[in-house]
């Protein structure tokens, strides 16, 4: 299981520390409760990493969709790399309950069953007031947001934009905060959320089908159904949610300063911005550190990616989503600390060969199958020395 080629190592560096301080943070209030609560006050280690995630994400994502240049690539990627991890964890989790090992979120039984799937299935569950099977997917339900509108911002050919839309984003939650006190999808807004479900879905899927006039349609409706489910479901508040999307694109910014489509002061500016406001976006005294923090380290990671990284830290990575997926069903039947933490990374060792790889190399496959056909759509007689797409 190699890491990441060595251009991007310097990702995968940063995922596995920050997995393995969301599975810390966790374990530490389920086994040393009163000494965690002492670190908790002063740095949210666990809001450190998930901080840390996004920051990822927003540099790796837009590239990953612009150097695929197809939507419907980029979607089948997305959900070979999530899904199949995401579905054996669901089902991990319903039989624990079953058996009585573990007890499910206890709103999961008030809500209509299929909405609780929908929901759970399009990662969208922490904006539409649907409890999660597995709590520490709320993350997901903002990476499921951006995702929309960076696909938005690609197929309107505003993609450069990000440093902008970043500080925008995080100036404009300072007064949602102050205005908007929670959540307006929330509670048993059933029909509501089952609609909006169904709605990104709608958009994902005719926006990586279709082509022209209705292509850009449906992506614009994506990311503008993205944004309005921050702003109106976030369940930790619109000015929480909304500056969570301003660190992922202040993480694109600095990728597209890396390439040269912005000035290095533009984005140094934006990621500036979104600090600032972000420092301010929650009374919570280990939430300001957590971002001053999760900024420095990518920072500085950054600025030694073109060093060597140590291989340990590569590989963590590699299997960090697994590492971050699957920490709080082992937590619930794991002993003590010692244990949880032996077993843990040797474990997703396993799952990321046994489910994981396998299903991203099935991805690429599927993507490579599509590009060819999709590029024969576009130009069903390439001429003499035109470039095949790169993949």
């Amino acid at each position: 299981m190699p890491p990441t080629s060595s251009r991007l190592a310097w990702l995968d560096a940063l995922r596995g520390p920050a997995a393995l301080a969301v599975a810390l943070h966790h374990s530490g209030w389920a086994f040393i409760p009163d000494l965690w609560a002492q670190v908790d006050s002063r740095v949210d280690v666990g809001t450190w990493g998930v901080f840390v995630f996004f920051l990822v994400s927003g540099y790796i994502i837009p590239a990953s969709l612009e150097r695929r240049g197809d939507l419907r690539v980029f979607w089948i990627g997305r959900a070979f790399r999530l899904l199949p991890l995401l579905l054996v964890a669901f089902g991990v989790a319903l039989l624990f309950a079953y058996t009585g090992a573990v007890a499910l979120n206890p709103g999961l039984g008030t809500r209509p069953p299929s909405l609780v799937v929908l929901a759970n299935v399009t990662m969208l569950q922490e904006l539409l007031g649907v409890p999660a099977v597995i709590d520490v997917m709320w993350t997901l339900s903002y990476e499921m947001a951006f995702y929309l509108m960076a696909v938005a911002l690609f197929t309107t050919g505003q993609a450069h934009r990000s440093a902008a839309v970043a500080t925008v984003l995080a100036v404009a939650a300072v007064p949602l905060g102050v205005l908007m006190t929670g959540p307006v999808i929330s509670g048993r807004a059933d029909v509501v959320a089952g609609l909006l479900a169904v709605a990104v879905v709608t958009a994902v899927v005719v926006s990586a089908g279709a082509r022209g006039a209705a292509r850009t349609a449906a992506a614009v409706t994506g990311g503008v159904l993205g944004l309005a489910l921050v702003v109106l479901g976030s369940r930790i508040g619109p000015w929480q949610g909304v500056t969570i999307l301003a660190l992922m694109f202040a993480g694109t910014a600095v990728y597209r300063a890396e390439q040269g489509t912005i000035r290095w002061r533009t984005a140094v500016a934006a990621v500036a911005v979104v600090t600032a406001c972000g420092f301010l976006a929650r009374d919570d005294p280990g939430w300001a550190p957590a971002i001053v923090l999760a900024v420095a380290f990518f920072g500085g990671a950054f600025l030694l990616r073109h060093r060597r990284f140590p291989r340990p830290l590569a590989h963590l990575g590699v299997i960090s989503f697994s590492l971050y997926l699957l920490h709080p069903l082992l937590l619930r039947v794991s002993p003590n600390l010692v244990m949880f933490f032996l077993v843990l990374v040797p474990f997703c060792y396993v799952t990321h060969g046994v489910i994981e790889a396998p299903a991203q190399r099935l991805g690429r496959r599927l993507a490579r199958r599509e590009v060819p056909e999709r590029s024969r759509e576009r130009d069903p007689e390439p001429g003499p020395g035109q470039k095949p797409v790169s993949m």
